[in-house]
């Protein structure tokens, strides 16, 4: 029997150990320093039950914890000491924040006696966060450590997801108690809503608004994914007739290849899909909270459509567009209430007028998107290595793919096939700059047997590219890094030379070469700047026993299209530097 099971004095750090371990957590990510050092004295103790990876930044080790939780549906944990250590988590502390990741983070605290003195890295930590996290602890009394680490751990998975941030001071880390599991979960005024029955009154407006719907459309967002409804969205779909439009982080819920499927919608969405939401009548949103990036303009968003919104979190219900319908509660179970409320299509409304209308928009605007086909040059395209790396997957079969922010994330968003949920992974909310590299280093750790891709552009890689590092030094081998280098700051550049007269100010970028950083970080590097080279260097990473990093020199000034310039409304895209797709965009 262990010490901590047979009623035995145990530190705070060994209690906070133990409790890790009853949550079933097996790797943390992080970096210990002064305030967290009881903790790290205690883990060797637990080494058969924890995985430690040290990381290079705690911004790795924050990102890496939410990449291990999107590939795994797990929570994933990062561990930091006070001040500056701290600090370094509130990048990916927001970001999981932003995009729904349950994370919990245990920062080390200066001695409950030098609280509130400017001690030596004593930073509030609970005040710079409250606005970023669920929920907040401060632990001075290392006997409420097994309760607040399963209330964190409860409230970071549970609703809608996301971080909870356990400061614990250094003193109630060294204290011995005896520790009690004997404890009940008491969270007043927490309510997960996941667990509440959707509202029969509600499902029966929505199916009726579905049912006699003739523009209908469905938007599946990132809920559909963390409630694990893809199947029932699919039944819903194939059920209804409605197409289907998933954002970029529902990417994946719904199979692409399907003959309902058309495409993501937003900013750099399809033009169709853009076209068809300014003319649809009803819209079914499931776990989408209508993020800017899709609705652009909102008050010019599906403006003839009554909207029907599915999400976990009833704040999120109409905040940003007026519903017609509010449905709180897990997209799952809502899906599965729908599914026996609605008729058989052939019971309902017709769609093939429809259909047949969506089919040609997609026919008039596909052909002419830029993205859609490869540009008359010699120079190798982002278009090359997103084909490339398009075709290898179809060959190679199941691999998760990272990206970082900016066109390379648009890119392989509109580029690649996406069949699978959990397969797509990107900062999405946030847009976080260098989330790619350390992400892919969670994810690779939480499903070794798999293949994880990054693509990253060269100004995210040279922000956290040194967890590369970390790779080699826990023997991964299944992570592979497709840099888009430009030698821009890419996205930025576009905005610069499309709204901005070509004024490149802070955006033309350097950078050392990568593959040879690569070799000395001890992985392989490869440098491409052919596109007959592209598909090689691809296919060579792929057979490689371990970490590689392919350096592929695009053509500088490429851009991302279709895009909607800010502050305009979804159905007024450019799908060039000249020409919008439509000014009458909207009107049936």
């Amino acid at each position: 029997m262990s010490a901590a099971a047979s009623g035995e004095a145990r530190t705070g750090a060994q209690i906070l150990c133990e409790a890790l371990v009853r949550q079933g957590v097996d790797v943390i990510f992080g970096i210990p320093g002064g305030a967290i050092m009881p903790f790290y004295h205690a883990l060797p103790e637990y080494a058969d039950q924890l995985r430690h990876v040290l990381c290079r930044h705690e911004q790795g080790a924050g990102h890496a914890a939410e990449g291990y939780a999107r590939a795994s549906g797990r929570v994933g944990v990062c561990v930091a000491t006070s001040g500056p250590g701290a600090t370094n988590l509130v990048t990916p502390i927001a970001d999981a924040w932003m995009d729904s990741s349950p994370i919990v983070a245990i920062t080390g605290q200066v001695g409950s006696a030098l609280l509130g003195t400017d001690a030596f890295q004593e930073t509030d930590i609970i005040g710079i966060t409250v606005p970023i996290t669920k929920h907040s602890y401060l632990v001075r009394d290392p006997r409420e450590l097994p309760r607040v680490i399963a209330e964190a751990f409860h409230i970071a998975s549970t609703g809608r997801p996301g971080p909870v941030l356990v400061d614990v001071t250094k003193d109630a880390q060294q204290a011995s108690v005896v520790p009690d599991w004997n404890f009940e979960l008491d969270l007043p005024g927490y309510v997960d809503h996941r667990r509440v029955e959707p509202d029969r009154a509600a499902v029966e407006r929505a199916s009726a608004l579905l049912s006699a719907a003739k523009r209908p459309l469905i938007l599946a967002g990132n809920g559909v994914i963390q409630s694990g409804a893809t199947r029932e969205l699919l039944a819903l779909a194939e059920r209804t007739g409605i197409p289907v439009i998933t954002t970029l982080h529902g990417l994946g819920a719904f199979p692409q290849d399907h003959p309902l499927s058309l495409g993501m919608p937003g900013m750099h969405g399809w033009v169709h899909v853009n076209r068809a939401i300014q003319r649809c009548d009803v819209l079914l949103n499931v776990g989408s909270r209508f993020d800017d990036r899709v609705t652009g303009k909102a008050s010019t968003f599906a403006p003839h459509a009554a909207v029907i919104h599915v999400d976990v979190d009833p704040s999120e219900i109409g905040k940003l567009v007026p519903v017609t319908v509010g449905i709180v509660g897990d997209a799952r179970a809502v899906l599965s209430s729908l599914l026996e409320s609605l008729p058989a299509r052939r019971d309902a409304a017709p769609l093939d007028d429809w259909i047949a209308e969506v089919g040609a928009l997609r026919a008039t605007f596909e052909p002419r998107q830029a993205y859609r086909r490869r540009p008359e040059t010699a120079a190798l395209q982002p278009h090359d290595v997103c084909a490339a790396l398009n075709a290898a997957r179809g060959r190679r079969g199941p691999s998760r793919v990272v990206t970082d922010v900016g066109q390379h994330q648009m890119w392989t968003a509109q580029l690649l096939d996406w069949d699978e949920p959990r397969t797509h992974i990107t900062s999405g909310g946030s847009g976080t700059m260098g989330f790619a590299v350390p992400a892919a280093l969670g994810a690779a750790i939480a499903l070794p047997d798999e293949t994880i891709w990054v693509v990253v552009g060269d100004g995210g890689f040279q922000m956290t590219n040194q967890e590369i590092a970390t790779m080699a030094q826990e023997g991964l081998t299944n992570v592979r890094i497709a840099i888009v280098n430009n030698g821009y700051l890419g996205m930025v550049r576009q905005w610069q030379q499309l709204f901005e007269g070509r004024r490149y100010s802070g955006t033309p970028l350097s950078g050392p070469d990568f593959a040879k950083l690569a070799e000395a970080y001890g992985v392989r590097g490869i440098t491409v700047d052919t596109v007959d080279a592209a598909s090689w260097a691809i296919d060579e990473a792929w057979d490689h026993p371990g970490v590689v990093v392919i350096d592929f020199r695009v053509e500088r000034e490429a851009n991302v299209f279709p895009i909607v310039p800010q502050g305009r409304s979804i159905g007024e895209m450019m799908v060039d530097a000249h020409t919008h797709a439509a000014a009458t965009a909207g009107h049936p």
